[in-house]
């Protein structure tokens, strides 16, 4: 099944070719890395970012992540 016939064939779509609810929410369940937020900030895995984001992951938690993506 290719990737946009299961997000078209799934019942509960918002409308004709809408993509269904669970196919555009991951919702992890594990707690984001400080690798995670230095990618989703869109800056190089650094000593400096990884403690940067280790210090954002401790103020923050997984709240960190969530306000740097789309």
């Amino acid at each position: 099944m290719s990737e946009e016939s299961e997000s078209t064939s799934v019942s509960g779509r918002s409308g004709p070719g809408g993509t269904p609810d669970r196919l555009l929410h991951t919702g992890g369940s594990e707690q984001p890395s400080a690798e995670d937020l230095v990618l989703a900030s869109g800056r190089d895995l650094t000593p400096e970012n990884l403690a940067w984001a280790e210090r954002r992951l401790a103020q923050e938690g997984r709240t960190a992540v969530d306000k740097r993506l789309p």
